[in-house]
């Protein structure tokens, strides 16, 4: 599906073939724009910057790069090729025909699914504002504003399903997504995690390897879903998802790096005679960790659920990778789920959002293992973890149960211990000075092993 870049709003649907939706695309355009100069990134608008922009659908090659203005990127609405004969994968449906336009029985829990999702796009754009104008490198400020434009565009890939599918409601939800705002008190963005500021970039990666994580966990649930259209945006999504991943996963290898480098110089691993010499020490970055992570596993929701089981059964949102599981119905299985109260017997198919956090969890993993294999080698004795699932939580069963890091009732004071305080971000956000000169990188972070799409390191990723 070839993607038209004649047209004012780049797409693969053939908008031109529907001027009703086009217009009603084109009149939305305006207050994107307007959202976007008012609360997208608060620096490097006018800037060239070296974005990739996608060109084609084909996870072969599907982008090209070159420095662009952000207020001129070619955002748009762009779908996976359509698979032919295509069936619906689970539940009460499973082996008929995808649907290409809302079952009317569904239309009101598809909307708010999708709302959900396209709420959050818009909402880390803004939580993340004015983190250029403390960015450690050009390259990671190139990053952050790639990160922002493909977050507009995946806002652009929901409000089209929100346009094209579920008419007035639809256009009042979209218009709905610019008017929320994130931290705002009287119009808040929907979850809470995406009401968090991120006002330091040690947060931004743990934002971008955990949350965005989260998220391509919700893409890869929704990319299983009976509604066609649904299906294949989130296909696509995924596509771009893996790169706000890898800004997360290498933006905390590189400080882990610097940090090794000065407790190697100081013969050192103390917090005290580390921050005297500007790094982050690793108990610093495990209290990040315990934060960030029991953040996001509460955007998967309840482990037990009859909203999950619901959509599971009306094939609305699978599992991730739902081809890899035996049974697609799940309708006769049971699963045991830890709670305050005991081991619980639960139908599988309320416990969908349990399974899914837990192929989430095992992804994380894999980051902390590169992680600890870097501080082992380095030769010191530190090992970062992953906090029980029980810890911090603000949804589902351990909801405002106190639990250790490591699964065990504790008081108040010992969560409080293991999370960020006052000084920890106060230190942090003492070390967020801007550095600008291509090739150079802040003292508390290390440069990448390499550039973006084979350029070097010295690249001047952003004209300033």
């Amino acid at each position: 599906m070839a993607i038209d870049y004649q047209s004012r709003i780049p797409n693969n649907v053939d908008l031109s073939n529907n001027r009703g939706l086009q217009r009603a695309l084109e009149h939305w355009q305006p207050a994107f724009l307007d959202w976007w100069k008012e609360l997208g990134p608060a620096m490097g608008q006018e800037n060239d910057v070296y974005l990739r922009t996608a060109t084609s659908v084909d996870a072969k090659g599907w982008a090209t790069f070159g420095h662009v203005k952000m207020p001129d990127y070619r955002w748009g609405i762009f779908l996976a090729d359509k698979k032919e004969g295509r069936t619906i994968g689970f539940g009460d449906y499973k082996g008929q025909p995808v649907w290409e336009q809302v079952p009317s029985e569904y239309r009101s829990v598809l909307r708010r699914l999708i709302v959900t999702q396209g709420d959050t796009e818009p909402a880390s754009v803004e939580q993340q504002r004015k983190l250029a104008l403390t960015a450690p490198s050009l390259y990671d400020m190139r990053n952050l504003f790639q990160v922002n434009v493909e977050e507009g565009r995946h806002l652009w890939a929901m409000v089209y399903l929100l346009h094209a599918y579920f008419g007035r409601d639809g256009r009042e939800e979209a218009e709905e997504m610019l008017y929320r705002h994130s931290g705002d008190i009287d119009n808040p963005r929907i979850l809470g995690t995406f009401n968090e500021p991120i006002d330091d970039w040690l947060s931004f990666y743990m934002f971008t390897y955990f949350t965005d994580r989260d998220g391509k966990y919700q893409l890869k649930s929704l990319a299983e879903s009976g509604f066609d259209p649904l299906a294949r945006t989130c296909q696509f999504m995924l596509t771009e998802e893996a790169h706000h991943m890898f800004v997360g996963e290498t933006g905390i290898s590189r400080v882990i790096k610097r940090t090794l480098e000065v407790m190697k110089q100081l013969g050192s691993d103390d917090p005290d005679a580390l921050r005297k010499a500007g790094v982050m020490d690793l108990p610093l970055l495990q209290r990040y960790i315990n934060f960030w992570y029991s953040s996001a596993l509460d955007l998967f929701g309840a482990e037990i659920s009859s909203n999950a089981a619901t959509y599971f059964a009306n094939g609305l949102k699978g599992r991730p990778d739902e081809d890899t599981f035996e049974d697609h119905d799940c309708s006769e299985s049971f699963d045991q789920i830890d709670t305050p109260d005991g081991s619980q017997q639960v139908a599988t198919r309320n416990a969908m959002n349990y399974h899914t956090r837990s192929a989430y969890i095992r992804d994380c993993g894999i980051g902390l293992s590169r992680w600890n294999r870097m501080i082992k080698k380095a030769g010191f004795n530190f090992e970062l973890k992953l906090p029980s699932e029980r810890f911090n939580r603000r949804v589902g069963v351990w909801a405002g149960v106190c639990m250790s890091t490591e699964g065990q009732p504790c008081g108040p004071e010992q969560i409080t211990e293991v999370l960020p305080s006052d000084i920890d971000r106060g230190y942090v956000k003492s070390l967020m000075v801007a550095i600008t000169e291509p090739g150079e990188c802040a003292s508390w972070t290390s440069l990448p092993d390499r550039g973006i799409n084979n350029q070097p390191v010295e690249f001047e990723y952003v004209k300033l």
